[in-house]
């Protein structure tokens, strides 16, 4: 081989080695790679790249899950945090977990910016003053209704958020979900509204009506960020339950929006197939949908495998099986678009509250919702078999 050829041959290599280490540390920055959930199993669409999700794994009892288990979202998040370089902004309506508050603690003393935005009614929590306490500023929203959010912003890249507050009863016995989404204009999204509360303290509907980027595409996936009280959530939830052709399905730890359950009932009504989840504790509430879903026929039975494979035979709409909570706030429409967040379908959640919502257009996400909307669901026809 010519000399120049030689040569040539070894620049491209050294190149392409360059990028390779590039590549690694880009992805290892924060203690390790943003999965993208399971390996998909033949014939499936893959998860969207930088888009993670994580369920609980409720467990009776006093029961902790060990070191590592799966479903362990309070080491994501604290991998998270002591993987940060530069900043730590968190949204937080409860947090006691010891390791959460000692991650930010250890992030505060390594002079990462860290900022916490909570609830009043949570301000005096021991997590929470230890981090006060270690001169990690906070800001409590000083009012009467929920500063209910439940993100965390990375570094301006990386957006953590769902339904999970960062307490034990959250991470190991609720019924929760975190989604990690590696995206600038995302954290820009997130970015913008804490500003709101802790530069301007400004909360609920006084907060200016505005989002960066209301529509990102990530690696073909379309997300819709939605904030509250300043947002109109339910006017798109709505639309988008009146558009479904298929089916929805949905997990509710309060529900007791008119609108919403209206839409459920209209698209019932025309032959689409619903099923639904609601937590028991909260379901005998007189404002509570459950009543209206009932009389409309979705107390009645339905086949296994409608509209979900991985779902039992049992009634399209009923209470759920967890001894304790189960705590989502997830719909999923035609097993392409996932709703969840923070906020529980209520008037006071989109009225009064701070809450955050995403709409994902993605098959594989609205798959992975799918997936643990049959776990609570099989769990909820077991437990109202044995009653």
């Amino acid at each position: 081989m010519p000399r120049w050829a030689l040569l040539l041959s070894m620049a491209v290599l050294f190149v392409v080695a360059m990028v390779a280490v590039v590549v690694v540390l880009r992805r290892s920055h924060d203690g390790g790679p943003i999965a993208t959930g399971p390996t998909p199993a033949p014939g499936s669409v893959a998860m969207p790249d930088g888009i993670e999700l994580l369920f609980t794994t409720p467990l009776g009892g006093n029961n902790r899950a060990p070191t590592g288990a799966p479903g362990r979202l309070d080491e994501r998040l604290t991998a998270l945090i002591d993987g940060a370089r530069t900043s730590v902004d968190m949204a937080i309506y409860d947090l006691r977990l010891d390791n959460v508050a000692d991650a930010l603690v250890r992030a505060h003393q390594r002079s990462v910016r860290v900022r916490l935005v909570t609830d009043t009614d949570n301000v005096e929590d021991a997590q929470l003053k230890r981090v006060k306490g270690a001169g990690v500023p906070v800001v409590a929203d000083g009012r009467g209704p929920l500063m209910h959010h439940k993100f965390t912003v990375i570094d301006g890249e990386v957006v953590l958020t769902g339904s999970w507050n960062y307490a034990p009863n959250d991470t190991f016995r609720y019924n929760n979900h975190t989604a990690v989404i590696r995206s600038r204009p995302l954290a820009e999204n997130y970015t913008a509204e804490f500003e709101k509360m802790f530069t301007r303290r400004s909360f609920g509907p006084t907060k200016p009506k505005d989002v960066p980027h209301p529509r990102i595409v990530l690696d073909g996936a379309v997300i819709t960020t939605i904030f509250e009280a300043e947002g109109d959530a339910a006017g798109p939830i709505v639309e988008r339950i009146r558009g479904a052709r298929h089916s929805v399905a949905f997990l509710a730890f309060t529900f007791t929006h008119d609108d919403i359950g209206r839409a459920i009932e209209e698209r019932f009504a025309a032959g689409v197939a619903v099923r639904g989840v609601i937590e028991n504790l909260q379901s005998e509430r007189p404002e509570g949908e459950l009543g209206r879903l009932v009389r409309a026929g979705l107390g009645a039975a339905q086949p296994a495998g409608v509209p979900l494979p991985e779902c039992v035979a049992g009634p399209a709409v009923l209470t759920d099986g967890n001894p304790q909570l189960m705590h989502h706030k997830v719909i999923i429409i035609d097993g392409t678009v996932a709703i969840f967040g923070s906020l529980n379908f209520t008037a006071n959640a989109t009225t009064d509250n701070d809450e955050n919502v995403l709409i994902i257009e993605s098959p594989a996400i609205a798959a992975a919702f799918s997936a643990e909307f049959c776990r609570v669901y099989n769990v909820a026809v077991e437990a109202k078999n044995r009653r």
